[in-house]
């Protein structure tokens, strides 16, 4: 497996750490991206960059996708208007595609299915957690749906991405588990700036926060990173975005209405989540959830 050629596209937040870990495992890497500048970076590391999705897939033995939605994997995969050019149209039975992206489970389920009709392509969803310090670092959780044996066949080439790569069933039970963190994610850095908001009003130096809950029942590794930054009014570094964390709790409210399980916590913290991002923070990072709170933050916002 370390012969295989990767394509990887979606040059995002973290689709530039994870192909730069992969060019320095030492797989041959070609990407493609709907903006070529964000290519640049990996070109310059040595990953060759394609002139559009067909070329990346005529190039390569595995193809990989990290992008922002369900609608995108969907364009990717089988194109809008105009076919041709998707992975759909010119992808081969021996080749696999590897989904990093966190989108719908059914759609997952439903797309998989008919690339498979189409051309013989066989997929994994493979959704990470870990942010862009976990894409850096090499050590993503990667819960991944999809044929076991499959599964084993592509580990050695998400070994360079992860601490762990956990099988979570048939396609789509990745992303149902991707659901799932970002329910705890999102409820937990929604409480976190209401932590840091109320020590603050009560006269507690909020920045020793992290520090003093570090290794205790209220740790979280959102709570080290995103704290300091909340305390600090850090914002200018975005390392994830309030709009995916929206549109994945989102996702979470339409998989618990179909199954008719309650959420009524992730439900809150959605509603909190649209509302933050209503007011001019959508593409910014969550560490401005504290704004929700703080009345310096929204006097400001008021300002604007």
């Amino acid at each position: 497996m370390s012969a295989a050629r990767l394509g990887f596209i979606g040059m995002g937040l973290m689709g530039v750490p994870m192909s730069t870990r992969l060019l320095e495992a030492g797989f041959s890497v070609t990407v493609w991206n709907r903006n070529p500048a964000k290519c640049e970076p990996l070109r310059a590391r040595g990953a060759r960059v394609a002139a559009s999705v067909a070329a990346l897939v005529a190039d390569c033995d595995i193809v990989m996708t990290c992008v922002s939605d369900t609608g995108a994997v969907q364009e990717l995969v089988f194109g809008g208007a105009d076919s041709r050019g998707s992975i759909a149209a010119n992808g081969r039975a021996d080749q696999i595609l590897i989904d990093f992206s966190s989108i719908d489970p059914a759609a997952t389920r439903e797309m998989a299915a008919r690339l498979a009709s189409a051309c013989g392509m066989q997929w994994i969803d493979a959704p990470v957690s870990g942010g862009v310090a976990g894409a850096e670092q090499g050590t993503l959780a990667i819960m991944a749906g999809g044929d076991a044996p499959l599964l084993d066949q592509v580990r050695p080439v998400l070994a360079p991405l992860s601490q762990r790569v956990t099988h979570m069933g048939p396609v789509g039970s990745g992303q149902t588990t991707k659901i799932c963190n970002q329910m705890l994610v999102s409820c937990n850095v929604l409480v976190m700036a209401e932590v840091m908001a109320l020590a603050e009003k009560a006269g507690v130096d909020a920045s020793r926060i992290p520090d003093a809950l570090k290794g205790g029942f209220a740790d979280s590794i959102p709570l080290q990173l995103t704290g300091p930054r909340m305390a600090a009014r850090d914002f200018e570094a975005i390392k994830w975005h309030v709009k995916t964390l929206l549109k994945d709790l989102d996702m979470a409210a339409d998989l618990a209405r179909t199954i008719g399980s309650a959420t009524p916590m992730a439900g809150l913290g959605a509603e909190l989540m649209r509302q933050h991002a209503s007011r001019g923070y959508r593409d910014q990072d969550p560490a401005t959830l504290i704004a929700l709170y703080s009345a310096a933050d929204d006097a400001a916002d008021r300002r604007q």
